[in-house]
């Protein structure tokens, strides 16, 4: 079963496919996303990658969490389930 990790701390430069690329090192990439804002385009820093396999994934967390791109030592993690947010509410505490 596949299983999605948490990238964050990537440079803004880094694209979906040089993602792909050097989470490939650790086994096989299903997905790789890069966030951007929605506003601008521009690269969040941080995007997540899913591996085929738990196992693939658990060796993607240990050989690159840490490791430098661009000058940028990355955070590797499980990706943790999405949070809900109520309707509505976009982030302004329910004041409209």
């Amino acid at each position: 079963m596949a299983k999605k990790l948490f990238v964050g701390s990537l440079p803004y430069s880094v694209t979906d496919q040089q993602l792909a690329e050097l989470f490939a090192q650790a086994g096989t990439v299903e997905s790789a996303t890069v966030i951007n804002d929605r506003m601008t385009g521009r690269s969040k820093g941080f995007g997540f990658v899913e591996m085929s396999s738990d196992e693939e994934a658990n060796k993607a967390v240990s050989e690159l969490n840490g490791k430098e791109m661009d000058g940028r030592a990355i955070v590797v993690n499980e990706a943790r389930p999405r949070e809900e947010r109520p309707a509505g509410d976009r982030g302004r505490g329910g004041r409209f």
